[in-house]
């Protein structure tokens, strides 16, 4: 009987998946918090994070999703940022 044999690439002690994870967590708090802006920053981050993880699994197809809509996300946060996107949800 010898050692079982690790599944993943290396010896991280942190994987893209736990610190995406993380991310997700303090973008939440973030946008709990209010600051948006932030937020957004930090979910772009965390899905860098997620394409990392994509990559690494071979899953190209998931990966190219997760560009797409990490893409949205950018656009949306410069559309804040400029101060184009409404303010609230109700439009009139």
């Amino acid at each position: 009987m010898g050692c079982k044999k690790s599944k993943y690439k290396g010896n991280r002690v942190v994987s893209f998946a736990i610190l995406g994870g993380v991310l997700l967590n303090v973008g939440a708090f973030l946008t709990y918090r209010g600051n948006i802006y932030q937020a957004v920053i930090v979910y772009i981050v965390a899905d860098l994070c997620w394409i990392a993880l994509a990559y690494e699994k071979n899953d190209y197809v998931g990966a190219f999703f997760i560009v797409t809509g990490t893409a949205f996300g950018f656009l949306a946060y410069l559309k804040m940022k400029s101060g184009e996107m409404n303010k609230s949800l109700n439009k009139e």
